[in-house]
């Protein structure tokens, strides 16, 4: 079985984790329009599990996983309003993720559920599947 590793995105998402673990300076964060769903995958007892942070989030209404090609995406919205005696604040957003799943993953079994805030995965992976072959190389003599 392949096992899937920990993948890097480029700068920008790392950069964007980075900066949702401050409080928001200035007003920075908010004027950016992005919101971030901290995602962590690994293996786990023959599954592919990613877990993703969506506090607040109603998952039934809120929340759309789809597979194309290999490719999970967690797409979320997200709106708040606060209301007291002087004034009414309201916060929304819409923001993704996607990752790759294994060589081997069965896309057809993807089960998702959603508890205390976090939405888990779990992509059964086809631990028989010969997913490494070497390729002879053809070599061209002319003579």
């Amino acid at each position: 079985m392949a096992t899937p590793v920990r993948r890097q995105h480029g700068l920008l998402p790392d950069l964007m984790d980075w900066a949702e673990s401050f409080p928001s300076l200035f007003g920075f964060r908010s004027m950016l329009g992005v919101q971030g769903i901290r995602v962590e995958d690994f293996v786990e007892d023959g599954m592919y599990v990613v877990r993703a942070e969506l506090p607040g989030i109603d998952p039934g209404k809120d929340v759309t996983i789809t597979v194309d090609d290999r490719l999970l995406t967690i797409s979320a919205e997200r709106t708040e309003e606060t209301t007291d005696k002087n004034h009414t604040e309201f916060r929304y957003g819409s923001f993704s993720r996607t990752v790759a799943l294994p060589a081997d993953a069965k896309e057809e079994d993807i089960k998702a559920s959603y508890a205390k805030g976090i939405l888990t995965v779990r992509v059964p992976v086809d631990e028989t599947a010969k997913v490494h072959r070497k390729i002879q190389i053809e070599t061209g003599d002319e003579g």
